[in-house]
C-alpha cells in the first residue's frame, strides 16, 4: 500500500485500512506525542486514539486535496498533544518543559487559525523539506540527529530550515496572517 493511497483506501474500507495506517504510524505518533506529554502514558494514549479517530473522520478531505496521510498525522499528533498539554498546565498538572515551551512559544506568535494553515503549507513542501521541518518542529529533533538520519551536513539542515521558515513567513503574510509579536 502506497502512501498516497492510504486515505481513500481508510475512506473505502475504514477498518483494514485504519489498522495499515496503525501500524505503519502509530510508533511515530507516539513518539511526538511522548515528547510533548512526558511521562503522560495514558494521555499519550488518549492522544493517540484521538488522532486516528480524526484520520478516520479527514480521510476522504485528505483524498480530495493529495495531502499525505503521514504529514498530516505527524502535524494532527503534534497539534492534538500540544491541546492536551495546554490543558494539563491550565490546571497546573504539568510541568514546563523547555522544548515543548520553545515549540509553544513559536505557535502562540500565530493567531490560532493559522495553525491549520502552516500544516498544510508543510504538507505542501517538497519531500525532502518536509521530511526536515516535520523532523525539527514536530518531532522536536535536534539538528544533529535529523542531518544524520538524512545524509546531510547539520549547515544544509539549518539552510534549508532557514529557508522553509521564509517561505512559510511569505506565505502566511500573502495570506493575510500576521504573527502576534
Amino acid at each position: 500500500m502506497e502512501e498516497e493511497n492510504l486515505a481513500l483506501w481508510i475512506v473505502n474500507d475504514p477498518e483494514t485500512g485504519l489498522k495499515t495506517a496503525m501500524a505503519r504510524y502509530a510508533p511515530a505518533v507516539k513518539g511526538i506525542l511522548s515528547r510533548i506529554l512526558p511521562g503522560r502514558p495514558e494521555d499519550v494514549e488518549e492522544c493517540m486514539a484521538d488522532v486516528f479517530v480524526a484520520l478516520w473522520k479527514q480521510a476522504d478531505h485528505l483524498c480530495r486535496t493529495g495531502t499525505p496521510v503521514k504529514a498530516w498525522l505527524v502535524v494532527t499528533a503534534r497539534n492534538t498533544g500540544i491541546s492536551r498539554w495546554r490543558k494539563l498546565r491550565r490546571k497546573n498538572e504539568l510541568p514546563l518543559n523547555e522544548e515543548v515551551g520553545d515549540t509553544l512559544a513559536l505557535l502562540d506568535a500565530l493567531p490560532s487559525d493559522a495553525e491549520d494553515l502552516v500544516g498544510t503549507l508543510v504538507a505542501a513542501m517538497s519531500q525532502s523539506d518536509r521530511e526536515i521541518f516535520l523532523r525539527k518542529y514536530y518531532l522536536l529533533q535536534p539538528t544533529r540527529q535529523i542531518a544524520r538520519a538524512l545524509n546531510m551536513s547539520e549547515s544544509t539542515v539549518n539552510t534549508r530550515l532557514s529557508r522553509g521558515r521564509e517561505r512559510l513567513r511569505r506565505e502566511l503574510e500573502r495570506k493575510g496572517v500576521r504573527a502576534h509579536a
